[in-house]
């Protein structure tokens, strides 16, 4: 699990420049990879098409239905995703590592069941309008992703971040070739295409837990027994997806800011793609983030708990304290001054970009509040971690829930309010809940000694 740190810690010796850029680039590259491959692919893909899709708006209702099976996925999956981390996390801590690739299968076996069945009744009564073999695939693909999401997350969790990028980078890279032969047949070959990378996807992570954790069982639903998963982590794996995919939703669904594309779906020409492009801003703060927390914090976390299991000397378990506290702190503002500067070279050359795209000047202002708004998802997602790694997850229920409630409820709001209104829901939310969580955290460090200690399963 700390092989990632050891990896970012080995280039980190070099304190030279071109020691520290690469350490950084591959913390990028590895943090922020899939985020980035995902996004492109599927934009490239429409890009390449758009000369050889007829008619052209076809290319938007591939594009439309993947971002719909996207969002759909990662919500409905989020229920299992961080629940599911910690009882492998837990299985791993306890020395069964035989009881995390059965439980894995029997895992996919429920949530993708499930995810099926949603999707079929979704697709008989919801997109009667459409053809029986776009909503085959579509059916088909909800399910895959549902169990794409389960294992990209849980192996993110063991922080197997390679494994993962690789597998995206393949996956990602023949549904671009297969896509650019499939083109003459439209909408159905690009989701064909797209199905086919999803599964080579599927098979690389599963593949990777199957490698790192072989069994002489293949199946088992050891997780599904009461006090194995939490429902604390049930509550904020939903809540956290369903935050980042409120305001788009709003926008998507409010007449005045989007149109109809396919069956029921509609899209937001004028929310969307500043939305995703601001979102490319996310990773010199990926790169901060992965460095800090995996290298620094961990190293103090680690030393810090094993000196209160072991029984060191108080004065060594301080030590271990004071440097987790401050490689926190410093990780943290590390993320918000690092995306702050971004965010201002997002300033200054975002016009120029989207005029070299050949999007409308139009755009701008609502790029530029999205910016700020992602920059912040970084920040949230740093403070976040940290909480995790305390165990407070009852701050960070807390925190998903005012992120989802106020980014719902301002995006409503700024709908109604008109277009130069347009994004500050987004912002603003994760304005709000960076600055409670900030909060939370500095009260939380100084008191991590007496939460520790008062939390030991001490026997007598």
């Amino acid at each position: 699990m700390a092989g990632i740190g050891f990896a970012l810690r080995k280039l980190m010796r070099h304190k030279d420049y071109l020691g520290v850029v690469r350490a950084y680039s591959y913390a990028g590259i590895i943090g922020a990879g899939p985020w980035v491959i995902s996004i492109l692919g599927v934009i490239l893909l429409g890009f390449l098409s758009l000369n050889h899709v007829f008619p052209p708006r076809l290319i938007s209702e591939f594009q439309t239905s993947v971002t719909y099976l996207i969002a759909s996925s990662l919500i409905f999956s989020g229920v299992w995703q961080l629940a599911f981390t910690r009882y492998v996390a837990d299985r791993i801590f306890d020395r069964e590592h035989d009881r995390v690739l059965p439980n894995v299968n029997g895992l996919l076996v429920v949530a993708m069941a499930c995810a099926f069945a949603l999707a079929a009744l979704a697709a008989l009564f919801l997109f009667a309008n459409t053809g029986v073999v776009y909503r085959l695939l579509m059916t088909t693909l909800f399910s895959l992703l549902t169990g794409i999401w389960v294992v990209a997350v849980m192996l993110t969790g063991l922080k197997h971040y390679r494994a993962i990028v690789i597998s995206f980078a393949v996956a990602y890279g023949v549904m671009l070739g297969i896509g650019l032969l499939m083109r003459p047949y439209g909408l159905i070959g690009l989701l064909v295409a797209f199905l086919l990378g999803q599964c080579l996807l599927f098979a690389g992570l599963l593949g990777a837990v199957t490698r790192d954790y072989p069994s002489p069982n293949l199946l088992a639903f050891d997780f599904l027994k009461r006090g194995r998963m939490y429902p604390s982590l049930l509550a904020c794996g939903f809540l956290y997806n369903a935050a980042i995919w409120a305001d788009k939703f709003v926008f998507w669904f409010t007449p005045d800011t989007s149109q109809p594309v396919i069956g029921p779906l509609r899209a937001s020409a004028i929310y969307d793609l500043p939305i995703f492009l601001a979102y490319l801003a996310i990773i010199p703060g990926m790169a901060v983030f992965l460095m800090r927390v995996e290298t620094d914090f961990v190293e103090y976390y680690d030393r810090f708990y094993e000196g209160v299991r072991e029984g060191a000397s108080l004065s060594y378990i301080r030590n271990m304290r004071n440097g987790m506290v401050t490689s926190a702190k410093t990780g943290i503002f590390d993320i918000i001054k690092l995306q702050s500067l971004t965010t201002i070279l997002a300033f200054v050359v975002g016009p120029s970009v989207l005029r070299a795209l050949g999007i409308s000047l139009l755009y701008v202002p609502l790029f530029k509040i999205d910016v700020v708004g992602a920059s912040l998802q970084v920040a949230l997602m740093g403070i976040l971690n940290i909480f995790f790694y305390l165990d407070r997850r009852a701050r960070v229920v807390a925190l998903t829930a005012i992120f989802f409630g106020l980014n719902l409820g301002l995006s409503i709001l700024s709908t109604d309010l008109g277009l130069y209104f347009y994004g500050y829901g987004f912002s603003v939310s994760l304005l709000v809940s960076v600055l409670v969580g900030l909060v939370w955290l500095d009260r939380d460090m100084e008191a991590v000694e007496y939460q520790t200690f008062m939390l030991q399963p001490w026997t007598h």
